[in-house]
C-alpha cells in the first residue's frame, strides 16, 4: 500500500509519503509544520533517498527494525483475548459505520509473559468491533495505575496515561490503522519523559505486488 502518514507531538508535526515494498517500508518527507519544505530541505531530502538507492544493506537494516516493531506489536494483540475480561455495552455508531462496543478490565488470572505484554494488567477501556467484517474499528485503554518495567530501572509509565487506535478498511478489504493517539507521561531509565503523539495514516492506494524498493525511491524521486 501506500499511504500518507501525518505525526503530530509537542515538539514537531511532519507528513510524509510512504511506500510499502518486498523490501520494507520507503518514506519521503513532504511537508514540516504542515508546510511544504523548503528548497534545502527538499534537496536534503532527494539526496538522502539517493544515497538509500545505493545502499541496500541499510534497506534490509531498515526492515529488520519494522519486522521487529510488526513483532512486538503481534504480542500485545495476541494476548488480547486473554488479558482482560470483556462486558457487552451495547451497538454503537464508528467513524464507517455500526460497530458493537465492548468494555474490558484486567483479567485477574493473566500473567504477562513478557516485556511488551507488561503494561495490559493496568488498563481499561473500550473496543469496538465492526460486526460484519469482525474487525477492531476502535480501542481505547487507560492506565489505571502506575507501571513499571524492569522491576522499575528500565522505566515507568504513569497512572492516567491513554491511548486510542482506530482501524478502518481502506480498500481491496484490507484493514489498515488510520489513527493513532497516544498522551502518556514516565520515566525511562531515570528520565522523565512525556509521551504526546498523535499519528493518522490517509490516502491509502494500492501498489504493483513486489515492488522494490528501489522502485518505490523512483517514484518518489519521480513525484509520481
Amino acid at each position: 500500500m501506500r499511504y500518507r502518514f501525518r505525526k503530530t507531538s509537542p515538539r514537531l508535526t511532519s507528513t510524509k509519503e510512504i511506500l510499502e515494498t518486498r523490501d520494507g517500508d520507503v518514506a519521503r518527507m513532504i511537508a514540516i509544520g504542515d508546510k511544504p519544505l523548503s528548497a534545502t530541505a527538499e534537496a536534503n531530502e532527494q539526496m538522502r533517498l539517493n544515497a538509500l538507492l545505493g545502499d541496500p544493506a541499510k534497506q534490509r537494516r531498515r526492515k529488520q527494525a519494522e519486522d521487529d516493531d510488526a513483532g512486538r506489536a503481534l504480542k500485545v494483540l495476541r494476548a488480547l483475548p486473554g488479558a482482560f475480561v470483556y462486558q457487552d455495552a451495547g451497538p454503537g455508531e464508528g467513524p464507517t459505520g455500526k460497530v458493537e462496543k465492548f468494555t474490558f478490565r484486567p483479567n485477574p488470572a493473566f500473567s504477562p509473559p513478557d516485556l511488551e505484554t507488561q503494561v495490559l494488567p493496568a488498563m481499561t477501556g473500550e473496543i469496538w468491533i465492526d460486526p460484519v467484517q469482525l474487525r477492531v474499528a476502535r480501542l481505547e485503554g487507560h492506565l489505571e495505575k502506575d507501571v513499571d518495567f524492569g522491576w522499575g530501572i528500565l522505566g515507568r509509565l504513569n497512572k492516567g496515561g491513554w491511548i486510542a487506535i482506530e482501524q478502518a478498511d481502506v480498500g481491496a478489504g484490507q484493514w489498515r490503522t488510520v489513527r493513532f493517539e497516544m498522551h502518556m507521561s514516565g520515566r525511562v531509565v531515570f528520565k522523565p519523559r512525556v509521551f504526546d503523539t498523535k499519528e493518522e495514516q490517509t490516502n491509502y492506494a494500492l501498489l504493483p505486488a513486489g515492488m522494490s524498493y528501489q522502485k518505490a525511491i523512483e517514484t518518489l524521486l519521480a513525484g509520481k
